[in-house]
C-alpha cells in the first residue's frame, strides 16, 4: 500500500516535468548543484571565525557522519532501485543505476540546513527552504521516490537535532567541542591569522 502511494505521488510530480517544462532548467539546477552552495555556505559560516558559527557548523558536520552512516546502513539493509532503472520515468539528469533509498542529497541538505537553524532561526529557514527544494528537484527530474528524500529529510533533521542535543545537554561533549574549537583556533594564531 505504502510503495503503491510513494509511486502514485513520484509519477504526479515526475509528471509536472511535461506539463510545467520552463521549470525543468531549474529543477535539474537544484538537482545537480544547490548542494553546492550548503558546502559554500558552511565554508563562509566558519571563516567568519565567530565562537556560535563555528559550533554551528561543528555541529553541522558532526551531524552529517552520523546521519551519511545512518543512511549507508539502511541502503544497504533495505536496496531499492532507482525510478528509471525499474519505470519508464522523464529522467532530466544523468544518474548511476545505484541505491535510491534514502536520498543522500536530501540527508545533507536537511542536516546542514537544520543545523543552521538551530543556531540562527532567520537563516536557517532560507536553508530549510533550498533543501526542500533539493528534495523536490530529486522527484521532479526522475532519480528518487517521495519516500527516498523524506526518509533523508528525516534523517537529516533527527541527526541534526540529536547532535545539538549532545553538545547542549551533555558535558564531555561540550568540552570536546570547545578543546576541538579551541586547538583549531590555536593552530590559525600560529599561522598567523588573527580573530
Amino acid at each position: 500500500m505504502l510503495l503503491k502511494w510513494d509511486y502514485d505521488l513520484f509519477e504526479m510530480i515526475n509528471g509536472l516535468a511535461v506539463d510545467h517544462t520552463t521549470l525543468n532548467v531549474w529543477m535539474r539546477f537544484f538537482a545537480e548543484y544547490a548542494e553546492y552552495f550548503f558546502y559554500l555556505g558552511i565554508l563562509v559560516y566558519w571563516f567568519t571565525r565567530k565562537q556560535e558559527n563555528r559550533r554551528m557548523v561543528a555541529n553541522a558536520l558532526c551531524s552529517a557522519v552520523l546521519a551519511m552512516g545512518i543512511g549507508s546502513l539502511i541502503g544497504m539493509l533495505f536496496y531499492r532501485n532507482r525510478p528509471f532503472v525499474s519505470h519508464e520515468v522523464h529522467q532530466l539528469i544523468q544518474h548511476a543505476a545505484n541505491a535510491s533509498f534514502p536520498s543522500s542529497h536530501a540527508i545533507g541538505a536537511f542536516v546542514i540546513a537544520t543545523s543552521i537553524w538551530l543556531y540562527r532561526r532567520k537563516d536557517g529557514y532560507v536553508w530549510l527552504v533550498l533543501a526542500a527544494l533539493i528534495a523536490l528537484s530529486r522527484i521532479w527530474t526522475g532519480v528518487h521516490y517521495p519516500i527516498d528524500v523524506t526518509v533523508g529529510a528525516l534523517l537529516g533533521i533527527g541527526s541534526a537535532i540529536a547532535v545539538n542535543k549532545l553538545f547542549t545537554q551533555w558535558t564531555l561533549a561540550r568540552r570536546l567541542l570547545a578543546a576541538g574549537l579551541s586547538f583549531f583556533e590555536k593552530i590559525e594564531r600560529k599561522l598567523g591569522y588573527k580573530s
